[in-house]
């Protein structure tokens, strides 16, 4: 894969300098942070005014913790970083790792990048009339649209994500629950459905 073919996971943004030996402070951007206490190296995307387009360079960090004053926030010393004026270039950088280094979810976790984009089809949730027929017209998947977003509860809330598709009749919320969304491949770029009786209706309410 060449360099402009890489892609590269997003894990923070660096927000301003803190103190006066050159660390920064970054607005985290995982659900992952204890992970980025352990790194020894991150890749910087370009800053606003940067060149567009610019490759990440790779960055050693000699330090890296979580904010105990700021929550949501880590703060990254970077190598050969020791002022708060050499800090200030670093100021709105992407802190980035390669897609290879992502976190390996368990069965049944998803990237919300992954879902994003992602083709949803709904499948009848009634049999075919004619059960010996294999191609049945009647238990074709139909395609709904494409998901937009991923919406959760909130911080400290219980709840189910719930997928936001864009159809040709409009924005269709459905829920990210294994008993609608029977099966998903992020590989194939494809979600599955069955949807329950009154979720269209709930919808346009």
């Amino acid at each position: 894969m060449s360099a402009a073919a890489k892609r590269w996971v997003l894990v923070a943004r660096i927000l301003r300098p803190r103190g006066n030996k050159g660390e920064v402070a970054a607005e985290i951007l995982t659900d992952f942070p204890q992970r980025l206490t352990e790194l020894k190296e991150v890749f910087l995307g370009a800053t606003a005014g940067g060149a567009p387009g610019a490759e990440p360079r790779a960055v050693g960090v000699t330090a890296c913790w979580l904010s105990q004053n700021h929550k949501g926030q880590i703060v990254f010393h970077f190598a050969g970083c020791d002022s708060i004026s050499a800090a200030e270039q670093y100021r709105g950088s992407d802190v980035l790792l390669p897609l290879q280094q992502r976190v390996k979810l368990s069965a049944g976790q998803y990237f919300v990048d992954d879902l994003i984009g992602c083709a949803v089809f709904e499948n009848c949730a009634a049999p075919p009339r004619v059960a010996s027929s294999p191609c049945a017209l009647g238990s074709a998947p139909e395609l709904l649209g494409t998901v937009r977003d991923v919406q959760f509860t909130g911080e400290g809330v219980s709840g189910t994500p719930v997928l936001t598709v864009d159809t040709q009749a409009g924005e269709l919320l459905i829920p990210l629950a294994e008993d609608i969304c029977r099966r998903i491949d992020t590989a194939a770029r494809r979600i599955d459905v069955t949807l329950l009786e009154g979720l269209r209706d709930l919808n346009r309410a």
